[in-house]
């Protein structure tokens, strides 16, 4: 069960980072298909936050709480790993962003943003992956089992058509 809460805990502010970088597509990409992998990113990790807090809740576990947009613990504002609290679950090397580069991610535009957020976002997805492939190596309950293998899958899904939309833009 431990195994199962660590993943759940640690995926939760992963998502919450992938919600805040596909939250940022709308106004900076002018294409139709970047704009698609971000509401998809949208739409599928808010429900999947959903039930991994629920699932914390029903064991009696209090949910990594959203970043708060305060200060990380270089003394800067933003939404870098600490503020999502990341630094206690390991997961810098889980495909997350740096506050370096969230930062180039909010401000650049149009192609730039496209070259950058698939950039970023393969990464992010791959990081997931490689979470979700040891919750079910580890992890013994179904529903993070279950939620563990819809990321794989999805998020396979995912990269290889992030990497087709790379290929286009060249």
């Amino acid at each position: 069960m431990a195994a199962d809460v660590r993943f759940a805990e640690a995926m939760i502010p992963h998502h919450r980072q992938a919600l805040e970088m596909a939250g940022l597509a709308a106004a900076r990409t002018g294409d139709p298909l970047v704009t698609a992998v971000a509401e998809r990113v949208l739409d599928g990790q808010r429900p999947e936050i959903a039930v991994m807090e629920s699932w914390l809740r029903g064991l009696g576990r209090t949910p990594p709480p959203a970043h708060d947009h305060g200060t990380n613990d270089r003394g800067m504002s933003g939404h870098g790993l600490s503020g999502y609290g990341l630094s206690g679950y390991g997961l810098s090397g889980y495909g997350m962003a740096s506050e370096e580069e969230l930062t180039r991610l909010r401000t650049a535009r149009g192609r730039a943003f496209d070259t950058l957020f698939l950039t970023l976002m393969i990464r992010h997805h791959e990081g997931a992956v490689g979470m979700a492939a040891q919750e079910l190596r580890r992890g013994r309950d179904r529903a993070m089992r279950t939620m563990a293998q819809d990321v794989v899958s999805g998020q396979q899904i995912e990269i290889a058509r992030m990497r087709g939309i790379q290929r286009r833009l060249g």
